[in-house]
């Protein structure tokens, strides 16, 4: 499969990361005008940088600009589009038609992504977009894989991007009030406290007489009613290529390191070699609620998670590798590990799910060490295998 590999790096650590598991792109966000403002996020040079690092590997950044605007915004937004076009950035990702308008003023030469945010679930709409000036939209995920044929069948020239694995929200793509009203952070300009993800109570109300709290409870600790599954699409790439998507996206600007270097690793040996038993149990090591292929093979009413937030997964996150040689790797600890402990490697190379016993470790000065337990601190560990800076350990539970 032809496709692109998109992944979120929602700072410099996690687009590393991003690129070096394998995405072909990354998307992020600037510290204005983005949905998700409580991620690390770029300022100016911090952008500028990302851009031509991702270029010197022959890879893709693309910047959301994906708030809704007021009035207020749109003089700042004209001066970002001209700052991101002489960045070179690839692309800035819109959803409000007003933005839009301020690139095209602005940056005649910045190509355009219209955001998941524009709730573009039909095929005029995408052709709206192409007229316009578009070269790419993001499909709503309320759409089904027969939906997403039908568009590309209908407007070919223009480039599909469909999220294929991440946290849904239960709103309509995302367009959510739920987290103004409870908190006074505002959703849609990137200030979301998920509040979907509450454990909630209900109250019934008939002809003005209150019943009181009702138990909606699945277990003892209550029920998530709002909580949607995780998507995972993984098993159906190729459908989704065959429908004319040519960009799969990856949710999780406010995932850890590890999270990403799971799932995009996992993302592109199913890309790369065809989907198996390893991705499939691979996909389940790191945090995830239940996963669900939403809506995209039909209607579906089993897409909420009810019994909690989301599970640990299957593997603890123990540290990520700075260099290697034969025989031995400096790591940077993560999680606590002592001598004894089986460590498994997870990596885009060969090593990848191979696993060894921790013999011996090191403190920087030499002085040997049972107990790994000094957080960020960088110890020398035995290895059998060479590994590379980029790599990351971790231990099945």
């Amino acid at each position: 499969m032809k496709v692109e590999l998109l992944a979120p790096a929602g700072n410099r650590a996690k687009l590393n990361t991003a690129l070096y598991f394998g995405a072909d792109a990354a998307y992020v966000g600037g510290k204005a005008f983005s949905l998700r403002s409580f991620a690390d996020n770029f300022d100016g040079e911090q952008l500028k940088a990302a851009i031509s690092y991702a270029h010197c590997l022959g890879k893709k950044i693309y910047v959301t600009v994906n708030i809704f605007a007021k009035n207020g915004d749109m003089a700042a937004l004209e001066e970002y589009f001209a700052f991101l076009q002489s960045a070179g950035a690839d692309a800035a990702i819109i959803s409000d038609p007003g933005v839009f308008y301020a690139c095209r003023k602005a940056a005649p030469n910045l190509c355009v992504h219209i955001s998941t945010q524009a709730n573009v679930t039909n095929k005029y709409a995408v052709r709206f977009w192409k007229e316009q000036g578009a070269g790419r939209v993001i499909l709503a995920r309320e759409l089904s894989i027969a939906e997403i044929k039908e568009i590309h069948d209908f407007v070919p020239d223009i480039e599909l991007e469909a999220f294929v694995h991440g946290a849904m929200c239960i709103s309509y793509s995302g367009r959510c009030l739920l987290s103004n009203y409870l908190a006074g952070r505002e959703s849609n300009r990137g200030e979301c406290v998920q509040a979907c993800r509450w454990n909630w109570q209900v109250r019934k109300n008939e002809s003005g007489e209150d019943s009181g709290w009702m138990s909606v409870e699945e277990d003892e600790r209550g029920t998530y009613i709002f909580n949607s599954k995780d998507l995972n699409m993984s098993a159906h790439l190729k459908e989704l290529a065959d429908a004319g998507v040519c960009s799969f996206k990856i949710e999780g600007r406010m995932k850890s390191e590890y999270y990403l270097a799971t799932v995009i690793n996992a993302y592109r040996r199913c890309i790369d070699g065809g989907f198996n038993g390893i991705v499939e149990r691979e996909l389940l090591t790191a945090a995830h609620r239940d996963y669900t292929t939403a809506y995209m093979l039909g209607s579906n009413d089993k897409t909420v998670n009810y019994t909690d937030s989301q599970t640990k997964g299957d593997c603890d996150y123990i540290a990520n590798v700075l260099s290697g040689e034969e025989g031995k790797a400096v790591v940077e600890m993560r999680g606590r590990f002592k001598v004894g402990d089986t460590l498994e490697v997870l990596s885009p190379s060969d090593n990848f799910c191979k696993s060894f016993v921790v013999e011996q470790a090191f403190l920087p000065d030499g002085t040997p060490v049972d107990d790994c337990k000094r957080v960020q601190e960088h110890y020398t560990i035995n290895c059998p295998y060479v590994l590379h800076e980029g790599d990351i350990l971790r231990r099945r539970k």
